[in-house]
Protein backbone atom coordinates (compact mmCIF):
# COMPACT_ATOMS: atom_id res chain seq x y z
CA UNK A 1 0.00 0.00 0.00
CA UNK A 2 1.35 3.17 -0.91
CA UNK A 3 0.87 6.43 0.73
CA UNK A 4 0.10 9.76 -1.13
CA UNK A 5 3.24 12.21 -1.30
CA UNK A 6 3.34 15.37 0.59
CA UNK A 7 5.85 16.35 -1.88
CA UNK A 8 5.18 17.83 -5.51
CA UNK A 9 5.68 15.33 -8.08
CA UNK A 10 8.58 16.30 -10.17
CA UNK A 11 8.61 18.19 -13.49
CA UNK A 12 7.53 16.28 -16.63
CA UNK A 13 5.72 14.10 -14.16
CA UNK A 14 2.01 12.75 -15.59
CA UNK A 15 -1.01 15.22 -13.75
CA UNK A 16 -4.05 14.85 -13.81
CA UNK A 17 -5.17 18.31 -14.22
CA UNK A 18 -4.54 20.98 -16.46
CA UNK A 19 -0.55 22.19 -17.25
CA UNK A 20 0.78 25.50 -17.03
CA UNK A 21 0.60 26.18 -21.04
CA UNK A 22 -2.77 24.84 -21.41
CA UNK A 23 -3.77 27.35 -18.40
CA UNK A 24 -1.79 30.09 -20.05
CA UNK A 25 -3.11 29.77 -23.72
CA UNK A 26 -6.76 30.08 -22.15
CA UNK A 27 -6.01 32.92 -20.41
CA UNK A 28 -4.13 34.67 -23.33
CA UNK A 29 -7.07 33.65 -25.60
CA UNK A 30 -9.59 34.84 -23.52
CA UNK A 31 -7.96 37.26 -21.44
CA UNK A 32 -8.63 37.78 -17.99
CA UNK A 33 -9.11 41.25 -15.75
CA UNK A 34 -8.39 41.85 -12.09
CA UNK A 35 -9.34 44.67 -10.78
CA UNK A 36 -8.14 46.26 -6.69
CA UNK A 37 -8.40 49.17 -4.56
CA UNK A 38 -5.58 49.82 -2.24
CA UNK A 39 -7.05 52.78 0.04
CA UNK A 40 -4.88 54.05 3.11
CA UNK A 41 -6.48 56.22 5.30
CA UNK A 42 -5.17 57.65 9.17
CA UNK A 43 -8.42 58.66 11.51
CA UNK A 44 -10.70 58.59 8.70
CA UNK A 45 -8.75 60.71 6.65
CA UNK A 46 -8.19 59.11 3.07
CA UNK A 47 -4.11 59.85 2.52
CA UNK A 48 -4.17 57.32 -0.35
CA UNK A 49 -5.88 55.41 -2.81
CA UNK A 50 -4.46 53.43 -5.41
CA UNK A 51 -6.91 51.77 -8.43
CA UNK A 52 -5.61 49.06 -9.40
CA UNK A 53 -6.66 47.05 -13.09
CA UNK A 54 -4.73 44.81 -14.82
CA UNK A 55 -6.07 42.98 -17.80
CA UNK A 56 -3.76 39.89 -19.19
CA UNK A 57 -4.84 38.51 -22.79
CA UNK A 58 -2.45 38.50 -25.81
CA UNK A 59 -2.11 41.14 -28.60
CA UNK A 60 -4.81 39.81 -31.00
CA UNK A 61 -7.44 39.76 -27.98
CA UNK A 62 -6.56 43.11 -26.62
CA UNK A 63 -6.87 44.27 -30.50
CA UNK A 64 -10.19 42.91 -30.58
CA UNK A 65 -11.26 44.47 -27.23
CA UNK A 66 -9.98 47.89 -28.79
CA UNK A 67 -6.92 48.03 -26.21
CA UNK A 68 -4.15 49.38 -28.32
CA UNK A 69 -2.43 51.91 -26.15
CA UNK A 70 1.26 50.52 -26.96
CA UNK A 71 0.95 51.73 -30.67
CA UNK A 72 0.89 55.09 -30.09
CA UNK A 73 3.15 54.70 -27.08
CA UNK A 74 6.98 56.13 -28.14
CA UNK A 75 8.48 54.46 -25.53
CA UNK A 76 7.18 51.16 -26.95
CA UNK A 77 6.90 51.33 -30.90
CA UNK A 78 9.06 52.57 -33.20
CA UNK A 79 6.69 54.41 -35.32
CA UNK A 80 4.92 55.90 -32.70
CA UNK A 81 8.38 57.84 -31.79
CA UNK A 82 8.89 58.51 -36.03
CA UNK A 83 5.40 60.05 -35.93
CA UNK A 84 6.35 62.18 -32.59
CA UNK A 85 9.93 63.37 -34.02
CA UNK A 86 8.44 64.21 -36.92
CA UNK A 87 6.09 66.73 -35.22
CA UNK A 88 7.88 67.79 -33.04
CA UNK A 89 10.89 68.62 -35.85
CA UNK A 90 7.64 70.48 -37.99
CA UNK A 91 6.77 72.68 -35.11
CA UNK A 92 10.67 73.34 -34.83
CA UNK A 93 11.06 74.35 -38.27
CA UNK A 94 7.61 76.80 -38.03
CA UNK A 95 9.04 78.27 -34.66
CA UNK A 96 12.04 78.68 -36.81
CA UNK A 97 10.20 80.45 -39.73
CA UNK A 98 8.33 82.63 -37.13
CA UNK A 99 11.95 84.10 -35.34
CA UNK A 100 13.93 84.04 -38.82
CA UNK A 101 10.76 86.33 -39.99
CA UNK A 102 11.02 88.23 -36.92
CA UNK A 103 14.46 89.23 -36.99
CA UNK A 104 14.55 90.04 -41.02
CA UNK A 105 11.80 92.93 -39.61
CA UNK A 106 14.12 93.65 -36.62
CA UNK A 107 16.98 94.07 -38.85
CA UNK A 108 15.26 95.75 -41.78
CA UNK A 109 13.57 98.26 -39.13
CA UNK A 110 17.76 98.64 -37.07
CA UNK A 111 19.25 99.02 -41.18
CA UNK A 112 16.25 101.82 -41.93
CA UNK A 113 16.72 103.47 -38.54
CA UNK A 114 20.75 103.13 -39.15
CA UNK A 115 20.34 105.21 -42.72
CA UNK A 116 17.87 107.50 -41.34
CA UNK A 117 20.26 108.50 -37.95
CA UNK A 118 23.34 108.56 -40.56
CA UNK A 119 21.31 110.68 -43.17
CA UNK A 120 20.30 112.73 -40.43
CA UNK A 121 23.69 113.51 -39.11
CA UNK A 122 25.31 114.04 -42.51
CA UNK A 123 22.31 116.45 -42.93
CA UNK A 124 23.04 118.52 -39.74
CA UNK A 125 26.90 118.53 -40.12
CA UNK A 126 26.34 119.64 -43.32
CA UNK A 127 24.23 122.67 -42.16
CA UNK A 128 26.78 123.62 -39.40
CA UNK A 129 29.44 123.86 -41.79
CA UNK A 130 27.25 125.67 -44.29
CA UNK A 131 27.03 122.94 -46.85
CA UNK A 132 24.21 121.06 -47.91
CA UNK A 133 23.78 117.57 -48.21
CA UNK A 134 21.54 116.36 -51.02
CA UNK A 135 22.54 112.57 -51.72
CA UNK A 136 23.27 110.20 -49.37
CA UNK A 137 26.51 109.61 -48.86
CA UNK A 138 27.55 105.40 -48.39
CA UNK A 139 29.45 104.68 -45.10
Amino acid sequence: MTSPSRFPEPYGAPSSGANLADILERVLDKGIVIAGDIRINLLDIELLTVKLRLIVASVDKAKEMGIDWWEDDPALSTRARRDELTRENTALRARLERLEAARGVEELEVTRTRENEGTRTRKSEGTRTGKRVSKKESP
